[in-house]
């Protein structure tokens, strides 16, 4: 993949395909992967770290829930379990990951709940309960600002973001930030190196 990254609109890489088996939320999950999307050889340890150490969404939670930089899907598979009630969007950037995630979501029975899209095909007018994140440091600070100043405004009233990153990436540095933003943002766990950060909206 030289010159290429998994956050790639349409990846040329080979089409491989890989199953990827993972335990979250006291359920067990066996998804569809392929190179050329985020981690597609395994559950990445931050998403690992973050679905082990986040606490899951109130299964009578409804709305809509949001799994920003899905990949293949493993988050969106775990919101739509743990959370039968709720709508999921699954975003990317990525073709080959939302086609995965749709081919994910029908094998699970949750193809009416996980909506796959692109940033661009979620309506304006949609709020989230809940935004799960292991975000893509690698884009760049300023691209990774952008990105977190489009999606985590639209957190309803009480909503609350769930944000993975590892120490040695600035962990530390973008909770300092997003206080400076304007958002209540605390480090809700650290495990394996990384930080889990709760973010919330400041009352004004």
């Amino acid at each position: 993949m030289a010159g290429e990254h998994y956050f790639s609109a349409d990846p040329a890489v080979a089409h491989e395909r890989h199953e990827v088996a993972f335990e979250a939320f006291d359920q067990e999950f066996r998804l569809t992967s392929a190179s050329g999307v985020f981690s597609w050889s395994r559950l990445d340890p931050g998403t690992a770290v973050l679905l082990s150490q986040a606490p899951p969404p109130d299964p009578g939670t409804e709305g809509a829930l949001l799994d920003l930089g899905c990949g293949y899907g493993p988050i969106a598979a775990a919101l739509a379990a743990a959370a039968p009630r709720a709508a999921v969007y699954a975003i990317d950037v990525n073709q080959r990951a939302l086609d995965l995630v749709r081919e994910n979501a029908a094998a699970l029975g949750a193809a009416g709940r996980i909506v796959a899209a692109l940033p661009d095909e979620v309506p304006e007018t949609v709020r989230f309960a809940q935004i799960w994140s292991n975000p893509p440091i690698r884009i760049g600070k300023p691209e990774l600002h952008a990105l977190l100043l489009r999606w985590l405004p639209r957190l309803v009233p009480g909503g609350t973001a769930w944000l993975v990153v590892a120490k040695n990436l600035g962990g530390d540095s973008l909770q300092r930030w997003l206080g400076e933003q304007g958002f209540a943002a605390d480090r809700y766990a650290s495990h394996k190196g990384f930080r889990v950060l709760r973010v919330e909206k400041s009352l004004p």
